[in-house]
This record gives C-alpha cells, structure tokens and sequence, in this order.
C-alpha cells in the first residue's frame, strides 16, 4: 500500500492533531496521505466520507472516530471498494479496534503487510411510497423501522420472500447483519452473532406480545415491512433509518423491502484480539 487518505471525526480530533501525527507518519516512510481539513462543510451534515473527494489512487483509508464513523464510511465508499482501517479515538469499539495509544504499531503492521483483511456482510434497503421508490440505501450494522415523534407504538407486517409473517406492534423493528447483532439488536433482547457469519437478524423492540424472540433469516431472505395505520391521529409517525444516520419518514402502506447487499465491506484487522475477547471485554465492563 503507496497511497492513503484520512476520514476524521472532527468531533473526536477537533484539532486535527491525530490526523496530521497519522499523515506525517506515512509521509516520513514515503507514503502518500491525503486528509481533508474542513469537513463538515455543507448544511451541518458530515461531508468526510464523500468517495468523490478520495483521490483515485488511494490504496486504504483510515478512519479516525469510533464505530459510528466507521459505518458510516462503510456506507458512503462501498462503491470504492477501499479497504477500511478504524482508528478509535474513544473507547474499545468492535469495528475501529485500533486506540490511540496502538496507533504506530499498527501502521508499523499495516505497512509490513502484517494484517488480515476481512469482509463483512451489508444490507439493502428500498423505501416505497404509493408503490414508488423514495429512497434506497445501505447498512452495515442494522436498517430500523420505528417510531417518529410522539408516537407511542407502531403497526406493520412482516413478510419473507413474500409469504406472511406476523404483525407486530412495538417500538421498532431491528433488522441487522451479524455485524450489527452487537448494536440496537442486542440492547433489544436479541442474540449475539459472531461477525462472520452470514444471515439476516430480525427482532423487535418493546412488541406489545408475548412473542418478542428474534428471528433468524437465511442470507437469501427478502423481508418486507409494511406500515399499518398504527396508534397516531394522523395515521403516520414511523421512519427508518440506516445504521442510525439517513432516515426517511413512513406513513400508513409504506414498505421498506431489505435483503443482503451485494457489496461488502473490507475492513483491515491489525490485532490478534479476537471477537470472543472483545466481546468479553465487552461483557466484564472493560
């Protein structure tokens, strides 16, 4: 790897320090490193992971943040293809693992080629109003369907490659990859996945039943949620959101239709630390 370039959460390196530390690093071992300086340019919303902006010949990119960083990057570069090394800036994360205090052992392995490259599963979702498209995206952790607003509950269908499921009121519904199983799914009551794996995770939040397992889809599997008038005056209330960050706005005959992505993400692993230790790090409040 020759070439480089630097996504930054400015929010977790406001002055860039880590950034410029990183850059130099690599300069001095005759990289090239490209960073952006001014972000979050544009209306308030995080302009860092825009792939037009990543020169072409970019072998890697390093992402200084966190987790949420890190899937946002995931979702915005898919179509690059560039394999993605996250630097956390916070605590112990389960995508970004590399800290702050492992950063130049790391780059010192990144450089030597000591490293894996994994791939890690996406999802697709589609948003239909009336029938037609409005919006369509990428996951790589979960696509939820809930509540807006002042609304207490909602109501939808679930359908599986077009056969009825069951109808739900609840919260939200969490539809996740193994990757994101660690996420909004598992703080729901859903099952922990090694990220390797690969399969579709359904589960509910705070359903009004006394069915509230989580589902387990093969790869394959197209779910379909269909939004029902639910519990508001006006009939709406509900949005979906994609890993926590885009999000459009649902009303009563709505569908968000998911299944598998065709893309994954690549994500270079450095550490020997394996998912069962983090996960027990995790577990033990470390």
């Amino acid at each position: 790897m020759d070439s480089f370039y630097i996504v930054t959460n400015k929010d977790k390196d406001p002055e860039f320090q880590t950034t410029r530390f990183v850059k130099e690093y690599l300069e001095k071992r005759g990289k090239k490193c490209t960073i952006r300086e001014n972000p979050a340019e544009g209306g308030g919303s995080y302009k860092y992971t825009d792939a037009s902006v990543i020169p072409e010949d970019v072998d890697c990119v390093l992402v200084l943040g966190g987790d949420g960083t890190l899937l946002q990057a995931s979702r915005d570069l898919t179509e690059r293809d560039l394999p993605l090394l996250g630097i956390n800036m916070g605590t112990l994360g389960y995508l970004a693992e590399v800290d702050r205090r492992g950063i130049e052992p790391a780059l010192e392995r990144l450089l030597a080629g000591d490293y894996q490259l994994v791939s890690r599963m996406m999802i697709y979702g589609e948003v239909y109003h009336q029938g037609k498209k409005v919006m369509e995206d990428l996951a790589l952790n979960d696509i939820v369907i809930g509540r807006y607003g002042k609304l207490r509950i909602i109501d939808f269908k679930i359908y599986v490659n077009g056969e009825y499921l069951n109808r739900y009121s609840a919260d939200a519904m969490v539809v996740s990859t193994p990757t994101g199983s660690t996420g909004y799914s598992l703080s729901a009551g859903g099952p922990i996945v090694s990220p390797e794996a690969s399969l579709l995770l359904m589960t509910p939040v705070a359903p009004h039943t006394l069915n509230t397992r989580s589902i387990i889809l093969p790869d394959d599997a197209e779910i379909t949620v269909e939004m029902l008038p639910g519990h508001s005056r006006s009939g709406d209330g509900a949005e979906v959101t994609f890993d926590g960050d885009t999000s459009a706005r649902l009303t009563c005959t709505d569908k968000v239709v998911i299944r598998k992505a065709v893309k994954k993400t690549r994500l270079i692993k450095i550490n020997q630390i394996s998912f069962l230790e983090v996960l027990r790090t995790k577990m033990n409040g470390q």
